[in-house]
């Protein structure tokens, strides 16, 4: 289950840390790998680091290896090891996530996707792209689907906006003015 209210305070924290040494992008990655040791090693890693059992010094010394491997700077060991005292390690994946939300709107990066009827090329999904950031303002990353249903035309969503050309929906529009007259 995720806990996120509590990750995202944890989180908050190590932004404005972050923010004050210039470092919340680096910190961010440093998150996402360490997030991605918890999903890889089928949970053996997060046990290790979250499970009661374990006296909290052998936990203390494996945040303390992993914070060595992945090469991270005394504030970020110190918020390592500050997640084993808390026992809270085990939010570690909904804290990396919570951090990197909060870096890309830092960064002006919204997330967005293109459903399309079949593949686009790149020069169209550049002006596409090109065309939604000057709409939103922010950087856009997308990605993209194909959902042969829609007929042609694209769908565009970046975050709350919904950008909706295809000929499906084109359709429905004509068939619901053609019931509206009758």
């Amino acid at each position: 289950m995720r806990q996120t209210i509590l990750a995202r305070r944890y989180a908050k924290a190590l932004f404005s840390l972050g923010k004050e040494k210039n470092k919340i992008g680096e910190y961010s990655e440093v998150l996402a790998v360490i997030s991605e040791l918890y999903d890889d090693s089928d949970a053996a890693v997060g046990d290790a680091l979250s499970n009661p059992l374990y006296p909290l010094d052998v936990r203390q010394k494996a945040m303390a290896k992993i914070a060595e491997s992945v090469e991270a700077d005394v504030t970020l060991t110190s918020f390592l090891n500050l997640l084993i005292e808390k026992k809270r390690a085990d939010i570690l994946p909904d804290i990396a996530h919570e951090l990197k939300v909060m870096v890309e709107k830092d960064q002006n990066i919204s997330h967005g996707s293109i459903i399309s009827a079949i593949d686009l090329d790149q020069t169209l999904l550049d002006k596409i792209q090109a065309t939604l950031e000057k709409l939103t303002g922010n950087k856009v990353i997308l990605e993209t689907q194909v959902d042969p249903s829609i007929i042609g035309g694209i769908i565009a969503k970046v975050g709350d906006l919904v950008l909706d050309g295809s000929i499906k929906t084109q359709l429905n529009g004509l068939k619901e003015s053609i019931k509206g007259r009758e």
